[in-house]
This record gives structure tokens, sequence and C-alpha cells, in this order.
């Protein structure tokens, strides 16, 4: 019976060639994308979830209900950690962790490394395995490092780690003593590193571990299994009140009123799955936002396939009404002709999904490349992975195969044998769904645009400061940045083509060191709580950047204390401070500290990106801190080979460094890859959702004219022209996607505002825009369907009306 029903089935798709391959195409290109976007989505969700008792792993943040509006942060003060510790007893584990970076010296070579300070917990709260050493013994010493696998072999080849020497720092750096090799961390890991020491061997360590307005790094707590998080919330009320009494006196200064909690300051817990999606508290690297939009897009794009099948199925299956007459009347069961049915359209599911998976295979390089993903054939053959994706075949042939076989195995056998049942008139399901397709298609249509017009707008946003020409050079842990600065300037002076050098401690935009990092510094001021980016530079810097000085000076050579105690600040900064005339004036940022004159007002402008809260800036100069970015600005005329003159002299001033500089507008432009990635996503999608849409109405059509070519043939006769069989023809088409239009417009405008919302500068949203997508997609469904009907209304009229 079985190879019976397989000999029916080959035989029917063989003799119908056409609808087979248009249906295999269809879902083999679904299959592929749609592949493609639920992995990366799922792969973004299982960020952190192989620690265990990751249920019992939480980060503190702090969250203070501002006038303003609501805040929360995740860097913590020194003392904070310990304090937790030994005041509540639910605290199974904690540690502190501080981003860090080091040059790591063995046997005279050199490595740059992301060396992490953190305490002797982190190791009993992750689930990052030692390979060698003791979790509970490996970061007992302040001399301890824990090493990755990676750096093990980076530095050590085949010799075992275990024990041996290794400094950090150039210069005399000190020097530390293998303790244990931990495994690499996996691609889904929020946390990343190459190596551990003790948070105690920072230098800012012994300054700030008994200060509590100081923040500096991110804390991680374990609660023992009877504790739950908002009990433990609620009893660090008493807490907040004990050690943050000054911010919670401040904010009631300024008009701050408790929340929905009862909380005007609080410190609270965020819970482990969070990590990566939260960058104000975790520095999260991705959005939910996206990860919902790919599923979402995958989704359309496989409902689109299946709207294709469902559709040429049932048009397909009146043209196989009488042998499903002639089976019933012969005896054949409707379970039978189910099984039958649901068969064929299981055999054309599977060679699509084979098709798509080979596809994907091929195409998972350029995947990869375009969408900076990770993922892998390793990853995508893992039973989970393989147990989706036959998940989705199974649900795409149940719901493109099922409803056809269903509809068809309820034929009535005496009506079809008597020529009742036909497809002459479109039915209610077909044009559903054709509206259906066509909506999601203008719908990812529109919201394209709108992503590429927000995106080309962030770009185009005035920054503030002049990023043309000028070239930004990351120094490395190789070498003194201070130094080679000061070489540059020495080597570059007397050259004409280069109009300013200076430096900074960070980098404007995302160069090729991928690197970010930002200094904020919060103090009270006349009783205001005042919050600053505290960017350290070197002079020359206002210059260089082509920033408008207002007032007062720039940093200057012939001015010593300028190193020392001087500032340059921005208008917002001034107006924070309450002054109209800021030069000249003093502020502190604590009671013991320095008291920073004012030389220089600038207007304000952006050193991160336009998505980032803007906060205002004060720029210091400082000869003790680093400078890891050099700018250089050169002269329009000499752009062209700037670039290999600065890398020549770089081999002479810093011959031990990497040369990675890159072009500041396009730094500039990189602080906006999610926004390209999703507008990339975006562009994908409504391709292939236009093309299956496209490929769906085509054979519609076709299937449909077929089943009205005796009136085709008749209208000729009694004198009707082409063009008024064209037009009766793609009538019926045509305003299916207009309604499609109508139903997409408000759906897109209300998603893509709530995406717009999340921006501080966003574009409005024009309603040219609507219009151009529904002049495109009507445009797009003439032409697919005027193939036909031309084809159709050409065809001679005697073999039209003996066609049936």
């Amino acid at each position: 019976m079985i190879n019976n029903y397989f000999k029916i089935a080959f035989r029917n798709l063989w003799k119908s060639k056409g609808y087979a391959s248009i249906n295999i195409v269809g879902l083999a290109v679904a299959f592929c994308i749609s592949t493609f976007l639920f992995l990366t989505a799922y792969f973004q969700l299982s960020f952190d979830d192989f620690h265990k008792d990751g249920d019992r792993i939480f980060q503190t943040y702090i969250f203070a209900n501002k006038p303003e509006k609501e805040e929360r942060g995740g860097s913590m003060p020194m003392p904070l950690t310990p304090a937790l510790k030994a005041e509540y007893p639910e605290v199974e584990a904690a540690a502190r962790l501080m981003n860090g970076s080091s040059l790591v010296e063995y046997n005279g070579k050199y490595f740059d490394k992301q060396v992490m300070f953190t305490d002797p917990d982190f190791l009993k709260i992750f689930t990052f395995p030692l390979l060698k050493g003791n979790s509970e013994a490996a970061l007992n010493e302040l001399s301890n490092i824990v090493i990755s696998q990676n750096m093990a072999k980076a530095v050590f080849g085949n010799e075992d780690p275990m024990g041996k020497q290794i400094q950090l720092g150039s210069g005399g750096g000190k020097q530390y003593i293998v303790s244990g090799v931990v495994q690499d961390f996996p691609g889904n890991s929020t946390i990343q590193y190459d190596a551990f020491i003790r948070i105690e061997n920072n230098e800012g360590y012994q300054r700030g571990k008994d200060q509590w307005d100081a923040m500096s790094h991110q804390v991680y707590l374990k609660l023992k299994p009877n504790a739950d998080q908002v009990s433990f919330e609620k009893r660090l009320k008493s807490f907040s009140a004990k050690y943050f009494a000054d911010n919670i006196t401040t904010l009631k200064k300024q008009g701050a009123k408790p929340d929905e909690r009862g909380d005007i300051f609080a410190i609270r817990l965020q819970k482990l799955k969070n990590f990566h999606f939260n960058k104000d508290i975790s520095g999260g690297a991705s959005s939910s936002i996206l990860i919902y939009a790919l599923m979402g897009i995958a989704s359309f794009i496989l409902l689109i396939a299946c709207i294709n099948f469902i559709n040429l199925s049932v048009a397909r299956s009146f043209t196989r009404a009488r042998e499903v007459g002639v089976r019933k009347s012969l005896g054949a069961l409707k379970k039978q002709l189910f099984v039958q049915i649901w068969g064929e359209t299981s055999m054309i599911c599977f060679v699509g999904f084979i098709v798509g998976l080979l596809l994907a295979y091929s195409l998972l390089p350029q995947f990869n490349a375009t969408f900076r993903s990770k993922l892998t054939l390793e990853y995508v053959f893992q039973p989970d992975t393989m147990a989706l994706i036959i998940g989705l075949f199974l649900l795409v042939t149940f719901i493109a195969g099922g409803y056809p076989a269903w509809q068809m195995s309820k034929f009535n056998a005496v009506e079809v044998l008597k020529g009742k049942i036909t497809l002459k008139r479109p039915g209610i399901l077909r044009n559903s769904l054709i509206v259906t397709q066509f909506t999601l298609s203008s719908l990812l249509i529109c919201c394209t645009i709108i992503a590429l017009q927000q995106v080309d707008f962030l770009r185009n946003q005035p920054v503030g400061f002049d990023k043309e020409q000028v070239i930004s050079i990351p120094v490395g842990n190789k070498v003194d940045g201070q130094q080679v600065l000061r070489r540059m300037r020495n080597t570059l002076d007397s050259d004409p083509s280069i109009l300013e050098i200076s430096g900074s401690a960070v980098n404007l935009g995302v160069g090729k060191d991928h690197s970010t990092s930002r200094s904020v510094i919060g103090f009270t001021f006349k009783d205001k709580e005042i919050s600053s980016d505290w960017v350290s530079v070197d002079y020359g810097f206002v210059k260089t950047l082509g920033i408008k000085l207002l007032d007062g000076r720039e940093f200057d050579p012939a001015y010593p204390t300028d190193s020392l105690d001087r500032v340059i600040i921005t208008e917002t900064m001034a107006k924070m401070i309450g002054e109209k005339d800021p030069v000249g004036k003093y502020f502190q940022t604590d009671t013991a500290g320095v008291k920073y004159q004012i030389i220089g007002l600038v207007p304000d402008f952006h050193i991160y990106s336009l998505k980032a809260d803007q906060k205002p800036i004060t720029l210091h100069l400082s000869h003790s801190e680093p400078i890891n970015y050099i700018f250089v600005r050169v002269s329009p005329q000499s752009l062209v080979g700037s670039m290999d003159k600065l890398q020549a002299v770089w081999k002479e001033v810093a011959p031990q460094a990497d040369f990675i500089a890159t072009y500041m507008d396009e730094n500039t432009d990189a602080w906006y890859k999610e926004e390209d990635r999703l507008s990339q996503v975006f562009s994908l999608a409504s391709g292939v959702a236009i093309l299956l849409s496209c490929l769906g109405l085509f054979a519609v059509a076709l299937m449909v004219i077929e089943q009205r070519t005796k009136e085709i043939g008749v209208r000729k006769v009694l004198g009707a022209s082409i063009r008024s069989i064209v037009y009766t023809l793609s009538e019926d088409f045509v305003k299916m996607v207009i309604l499609s239009i109508i139903i997409a417009t408000p759906l897109a405008w209300f998603l893509m505002q709530k995406w717009l919302d999340n921006y501080t500068y966003r574009i409005e949203i024009s309603g040219w825009i609507f219009i151009l997508v529904g002049c495109f997609a009507v445009l797009i469904a003439l032409a697919t369907v005027s193939f036909q009907s031309i084809r159709a209304a050409l065809m001679n009229p005697v073999k039209s009306l003996k066609s049936e």
C-alpha cells in the first residue's frame, strides 16, 4: 500500500513539474533564510545558559528615581562586595569584576591580553571550569594568575604553564605565578577574558577601597538555594539607606519621589539571563529587539512560503477533482485520500527542506561575514539545533500540506463527477492568503526603508566636531602612548601635510581594535547631583578635532599647571554647575579632592554614539594618565597618501606596536553596527518576501487563467480587446495588493514608532514612504500577473474554446 502511494505521488509530481518546481524553490529559499535567522536568534537567546545554578546568579545595579527619569547603572563602589558578604548570610558567593588589558611578557616575548581583575569567589559563581589547578585556591594569593587555554597556548606553547612566572605591564611590571588554566569562554558568554588576577592588584584599589561614591566595576552574586530575589532586594533597602544616605538626601533635595516600590535610591539585582541584553547595566552586546525581529522575520518568510504552497495546492486540487471522485467511487476512504495527498505535499516539502539545508550549508560563510555571526556547522548539527530545524520542517509540512489534503479528501464524489466543483471564481481562502503574504511583504519593505533612513540620519547628524580628514591610531599596550605622541610630534612637526596632532584616553567611534571605554565621574556641587564624562586628553585636542572654543583657552604647554588642576568643559556642564560665565570658576569632585579651575568653554559634542545618553563633558590633561589613541589631522590635499606616510612614521616611533589606524568618520559610522545589521536583515527579508510573494502570485495567476481559458476565448470572439482582457484578469489581484497596503501601513507605522522611541535623535516617519511602497507593490503585482494575462489574451480563441 505504502509503495503504491509513493508511485502515485511520484507520477503526479512528475506530470506537474512546473507546479512542483515553484513550490520546491519557494520552500528551499524560505527554509534556508529561516534556518539562518532562527539559529542566530537561538544562539543569542542561549547566552550564559551554560552556567550551573543560573537561577541563583545575579548582578547588582544601582537604581535612582531622578525627577527627570529613572536611571540604572551597573558600576559599583569597591567596598560594596565585602559589605554584602559580611552583612547578608544568604549571599553564598560574591565577586567584583573589572575589565582590564595588559601587556604580558614571558621569555622576551610580548602579548596583548585581556586580563580581568576579580575576587576568588568568581570561579565559584560562574561555570568556567579549571583544566589545571584548584578553583578553591587558584586566586588565594595576590601574585596568582589564572589564564585561559588560548593564552596558555599562545604564551607557553607546549610547556606546562603551572607555576611559571609571567610579567604584566611594560617597563618592569609586576610578576605573577600561573596557578590555574581555565577553559576558554564559550561563544555565547557575556563575560570574556584571557586571564584573571586579584582585584587588589588594580592601581586604583587602595584609593577606592573605602569610597562609596567611586563607581568602577561590576559585582556578581550567587544566592543560597533558600534565598530569592524579591525578599533579598527588600532586605537591601536598609543597606542602601546605610551606605548611600548622601545620594538619597541629594535626590530628595532635587525633588525625587519614591517609585512604585517605595525607592528613591536602591541596590537591586539583575538576573543572569538578562546580562547579554542590558547595555545600561551589563554593557550587553545585543538587543532583544533585534533578536525578536529576527524571529518575526523568519516566521514571516516561512508563512509566505506556506501561503504559496496552500494556494497552489488548493488551486491544483480542482484539476485533480475527477481523480479524487473516481477513487472515492471505487471505495477509497477519506483517510486514505488524505494520507495520499498529504504524502505528495510532504515529498515536496522534504525536497525543499533538503535543498534549503544545502543552500544554508553553502551560504554559511557569507552569512557569517555579512551579519557578523558565529554560526558553525558543528553548532547547526547539535541535537537541540537539529530538533529545532526538524520541528520547523514538520510545522511547515503540517500547515502547507495538511489543509489542501483535508479539503480534497472532503470532495463529494457525485458532485465531482458531475463537474460541479470548479475554481472559476476566486475563493475567500485564496484571496485572504494572497492579501496576507503581500501585507507581510509590504510591512517588511516599509520597515526596511524606515530603518535605513534612521541609520542614515544618525550618521549625518552633527556630532559637534570635524571628523573629516582625521586619522585615529590605537596605541595598544606595547608602548607608552605619551612617549609615542611626543615622538610623532617631533617627527611630523615640519611636515606641511600634517595640520594637528593630539591624543586621548578614549577613541571617538570604534576602530579596528574594537575597543571602547567610558569614564563617568559623579559628584555633588551646590546641592546638585552632577554626572559628567571625564575625558583625559593632550595638548591640541580641541584644535585637532575642529571644536570651536566659545570662551577661554585650550591647554597650553606654556602653563605647567594645566596638567594638574585645569579643565575645559562643555556648555551643558556649565549649566549643570550653574555658571553662565564659567571660565575662571572652580569646582571639586569630592570634599578632600582637587579643586579644578575651568580654563575653557566649548559647545556640546558627542564622544559616544547618539544612541547613548548624552552627558556633560569635562576635558582634563594629565601627564600621568595614559594616551590610548593618537589623532592626526591631515590637509585635504594630502589625504590619499597620508595613511601610508603615518604607517612609515609609526614604524620609526613605535616599531614594536601594530599600526591599525582608521579614519575617524569610519569610526563614528561603526557606532551604528546594530542598526546596520537590522537594516540588512530587513533588506534581505523584504527581498525574499517579495520574491516568494511574486512567485506564488505568478503560479496562482497561471492556474486561475488556465481555469478561465474558455471565458477568455468567448470574450475575444465577442470583440473584447487585449487591453480589456488583461484588465479583467488583473483587476482582482491588484485590488488584493491595494488592500494589503492598507493593512500593512498602520502596522508598519506602529512597530517602527516603537523602535524609534529608543533613540533620542530620530526621524519622523513620512507618509510618502507608504505611498511609495504601495505603488511599488502594485507595479510588482501588475508585472507578475500581466505576463500571464497578456499571454492568455494573445492566445488563438479557437484553441481557447477547444480547451475545455
